[in-house]
């Protein structure tokens, strides 16, 4: 069984109280979207990403895999300038949680295998809202979201996304699976943002991988380090085609 989380490296959000699988068409559309954004990143300046995940009792699998792909995230990043990540999770009754920002994925990783995900419901508008207020403090290139369920008031939530993107954080929702009501929340709040959206295929961690991958560049060196990417990752390359 999982560690209990180090609550000495987390500091919570300050929010007050309060299967379908995915066509090739659906990703090339994905990726159109993100070449629409422009370029993120400032030359010289490290991009900053916050990555979140529903950590609640269906999503152990997702975990599992995401401990393993954050950290060729930032192996893809290092040399354009560079990447900081900070996680968000929520699980349980009321419980969500944010990392500091770090550059090293080692640090990252034994943040996330301590976490074991525990049964609750979504706190997709926790995430929103922290990502607005770390987007008021400094610059924030991008939010990543994986998630297979939403079970808040749609309204809330879009308030929240129209405010994240009025700091210019576009949300890039992730879903797995074929729930309806999250894949129509999921791409309003895409849609708000200026973001993206795409459903994974379940179980597909090299589509996963490749996806994140290709967000990270993009919010660490914006369309030149997708370029320089392209040669490695199919998904880049797909992406650079749309630019053309």
């Amino acid at each position: 069984m999982a560690k209990p989380p180090d609550r000495s490296s987390e500091r919570p959000p300050t929010e007050r109280p309060t299967t379908q699988v995915s066509s090739r068409g659906e990703i090339d559309a994905f990726l159109e979207t993100v070449r629409s954004l422009g370029p993120a990143g400032t030359p010289g300046r490290r991009g900053r990403l916050v990555f979140a995940l529903d950590a609640t009792m269906s999503r152990q699998p997702t975990w599992d895999r995401a401990c393993r792909l954050q950290a060729e995230m930032f192996e893809e990043t290092a040399a354009i300038g560079g990447l900081d990540v900070q996680l968000v999770y929520f699980r349980g009754f009321g419980e969500c949680r944010a990392s500091r920002f770090v550059s090293d994925p080692r640090a990252l990783a034994r943040l996330m295998e301590r976490i074991d995900c525990r049964g609750g419901h979504t706190q997709i508008g926790k995430v929103l809202a922290h990502a607005r207020r770390e987007a008021e403090a400094d610059k924030v290139q991008a939010l990543v979201y994986v998630g297979d369920a939403m079970e808040e008031a749609v309204d809330d939530l879009a308030a929240k996304a129209g405010e994240l993107g009025l700091r210019g954080v576009p949300a890039f929702m992730f879903q797995e699976g074929h729930d309806p009501v999250a894949e129509q929340t999921f791409r309003e709040i895409a849609r708000l943002t200026r973001g993206a959206y795409c459903r994974l295929t379940p179980g597909a961690a090299d589509e996963l991988g490749r996806l994140l991958r290709a967000v990270a560049a993009y919010a660490s060196g914006g369309l030149a380090a997708l370029d320089r990417l392209a040669p490695r990752n199919p998904t880049a390359l797909r992406l650079l085609e749309q630019l053309k």
